[in-house]
C-alpha cells in the first residue's frame, strides 16, 4: 500500500503560500473623489454621499463614503500584498459596523486564519478601521489564488 501523497496547489503562485498568522494592511485618506468614481463604476447616488445638508442632519452626521468604497480597500490588499498577485474573493462576510466619512485616514487589515495545502485557498479575517481605531468594517473572507503564468 502506498501513502498518499498531497499535491502542494500552491505551486506557480506568486507569493508562495502564506503562514497562518501573517497579516497585511494599506491604509488611505477617503476623498470626494472616490464617492464620484464610485458612482460613476455603480450609479450609487444616495443623498448621503451628495447632498451635505442632508446628510449632516442624518445620523452620520456628515458625507459618508459608499461601503463599496470601504471594503475596496481589502480588494488591494488582498490582490496586491496578502495573498497577492492572482487572488480573487470566493466568499466575503462583512459586517458594516461604523461608516467612513470624506477625510478619514482608513486603514484595511487581512489576516490568514486557514491555507489549504492542496489547494491555493486561504481564510482571512478582514477589518477596515478608522484613525482613532475604531472599526468600521469587520468579517471574514475566502480567497482563491490563481498561479501566474511568467510572460
Amino acid at each position: 500500500m502506498t501513502a498518499h501523497v498531497m499535491k502542494d496547489g500552491w505551486i506557480g503562485v506568486a507569493k508562495g503560500r502564506p503562514p497562518v498568522g501573517a497579516f497585511a494592511e494599506r491604509s488611505r485618506r477617503t476623498k470626494a473623489e472616490d464617492i464620484v468614481a464610485f458612482t460613476e463604476m455603480t450609479g450609487d447616488r444616495n443623498p448621503l454621499h451628495y447632498d451635505k445638508a442632508l446628510a449632516e442632519a442624518s445620523v452620520f452626521g456628515r458625507l459618508i463614503v459608499q461601503g463599496g468604497v470601504t471594503s475596496g480597500m481589502l480588494n488591494a490588499v488582498v490582490a496586491e500584498d496578502l495573498p497577492g498577485p492572482g487572488s480573487v474573493f470566493l466568499e466575503v462576510s462583512w459586517k458594516f459596523v461604523k461608516a467612513v466619512g470624506v477625510g478619514e485616514l482608513i486603514t484595511a487589515r487581512a489576516e490568514v486564519t486557514q491555507v489549504r495545502a492542496d489547494k491555493p485557498i486561504t481564510k482571512l479575517e478582514t477589518s477596515v478601521r478608522n484613525e482613532a481605531g475604531e472599526l468600521c468594517l469587520t468579517g471574514t473572507a475566502t480567497v482563491f489564488t490563481v498561479p501566474l503564468a511568467k510572460g
